[in-house]
């Protein structure tokens, strides 16, 4: 039996060791999606104690306290930092199977040297070393940044945001770390949102253009676009429910969002209509810009509505939603490519039953432009787990081509969340190893090893140009 998350966790054939330990690990980190505050990075936060840094905003951990049955006080209401702490810990020991008893005891070990096992039992002397360790000068933001050996960080950033962060970080040359913004117009493209109407209002006075059309909007964008192109912004990122193919006129365009701005409601076709020509409009843009376009898609969000008005969004009830056409998508990327405007895009699905769509769809607009120019991305959310992540890989290794994937990233919002790269690798170290053990593919390391660090960072620095 083998000892609980030892150092050759996950790794069971002697391939998968000498890839992990003598390549994947020593790789940096390129952290290309994700949604930390780059405020708090800007000003070095320090944290008081372990929950603050591992709790707070985490819905991954507040569903898992529901499903246990852990009262909301615990986890998103006023209990006091340690009777959250001591909820998780007991919820924590009891998770079987579910990989953040994974990511949360690589946590311990990587950040605060603790090699036990966290449950409600050991709780206190967690509690307590972890936040002595907190205490020390190096378990800053900054500092665990430096540690985890992150090189490059893309935030999560609207149109309108002044990115006065970001300029303050790419001013500060005691950082080495890069912090860029990525480019999220969600709040521009969701035309049947209630706040729409009052968001093209901030957008026009921010980017100095009226709007009073779909034209102007796509102007007021532009200005936008330059202003983070300025600062070091190449990846835009979309959350859809789906890749929206139902294109109109530019006129019946207008007629829409016309319509809507005026205070009017649009049906789900008019929708439908109105963000195919924004994410064309986007897409044409990025090519121009040579930006990365992210397009996350198979999300059904805010499912309990009594939760929802009183915690609001990215609390936990979100799920996978079954309906995302790979026609759509596939003609949606044609549209771009026929017009010579294709731009390098990373397709993501929450739903794994579209892996094998998705990894078909790619052959079909690949080209000597990049290197994989068009993406599966990497397992996400709901799916960055080990059968996920494998899942993943085969259906990206059956169908296209492994070797120039651009890897994981943690789309997280907290700052201990990089040995989610270290479980990418370990799991992405243990299929290859598994392939040679298997006689599947020859027993050479250096070839190996030359594609498992690719994966898990040269590819990632090569395609988005960091």
């Amino acid at each position: 039996m083998k000892k609980f998350m030892d150092k050759d966790f996950l790794l069971t054939t002697p391939a998968a060791k000498t890839l992990f330990h003598d390549y994947a690990a020593k790789q940096p980190i390129i952290d290309y999606h994700c949604h930390i505050n780059p405020r708090e990075i800007a000003e070095d936060r320090k944290f008081e104690n372990i929950t603050q840094v591992w709790l707070g905003g985490d819905h991954y951990k507040w569903r898992l306290m529901r499903s246990a049955g852990v009262e909301e006080k615990y986890i998103t209401g006023d209990a006091s930092d340690r009777e959250k702490f001591q909820k998780w810990a007991e919820v924590l020991g009891r998770a079987v199977g579910n990989p953040l008893l994974h990511w949360s005891h690589l946590e311990l070990q990587r950040y605060f040297g603790y090699d036990g096992v966290l449950n409600g039992s050991t709780a206190e002397e967690v509690w307590q070393l972890c936040n002595k360790k907190l205490a020390e000068p190096g378990m800053s933001v900054r500092g665990l940044i430096k540690q985890s050996g992150v090189e490059v960080i893309c935030t999560t950033d609207d149109p309108a945001d002044s990115l006065e962060w970001h300029k303050k970080l790419a001013e500060d040359s005691s950082f080495d770390t890069k912090v860029y913004p990525a480019w999220r117009p969600d709040k521009a493209m969701n035309i049947e949102k209630p706040e729409f109407t009052s968001y093209i209002a901030k957008l026009a006075e921010v980017s100095g253009v009226e709007i009073h059309s779909f034209a102007d909007l796509k102007k007021a964008l532009c200005a936008r676009m330059d202003f983070f192109g300025e600062m070091n912004c190449r990846v835009s990122d979309h959350a859809l429910e789906y890749v929206y193919f139902s294109p109109i006129s530019d006129s019946e365009a207008e007629e829409i969002f016309s319509k809507r701005i005026n205070g009017g409601e649009v049906s789900a076709e008019e929708a439908a209509s109105y963000k195919t020509m924004f994410m064309l409009f986007c897409g044409r843009e990025y090519s121009r810009r040579g930006w990365v376009m992210q397009l996350h898609y198979g999300t059904k969000r805010d499912n309990n509505t009594l939760q929802y008005k009183k915690l609001g969004p990215d609390t936990g009830y979100d799920c996978i939603n079954n309906y995302a056409p790979s026609s759509l998508t596939a003609d949606f990327l044609n549209a771009l490519e026929c017009e010579n405007a294709l731009p390098k895009t990373i397709i993501y699905s929450l739903n794994p039953n579209d892996n094998q769509a998705i990894d078909t769809i790619l052959g079909c607009f690949q080209s000597s432009e990049a290197v994989g120019k068009i993406q599966h991305g990497s397992a996400w959310w709901f799916n960055d787990h080990k059968t996920g992540m494998r899942e993943q890989l085969i259906s990206l290794g059956n169908l296209g081509y492994l070797a120039g994937f651009v890897g994981m990233l943690t789309d997280s919002r907290s700052f201990l969340s990089y040995p989610r790269h270290e479980y990418f690798r370990r799991i992405l170290c243990g299929f290859f190893g598994e392939l040679v053990e298997n006689g599947e593919y020859p027993d050479d390391m250096a070839a190996l090893g030359e594609i498992v660090s690719d994966i898990s960072y040269g590819n990632a620095k090569k395609y988005f140009n960091f």
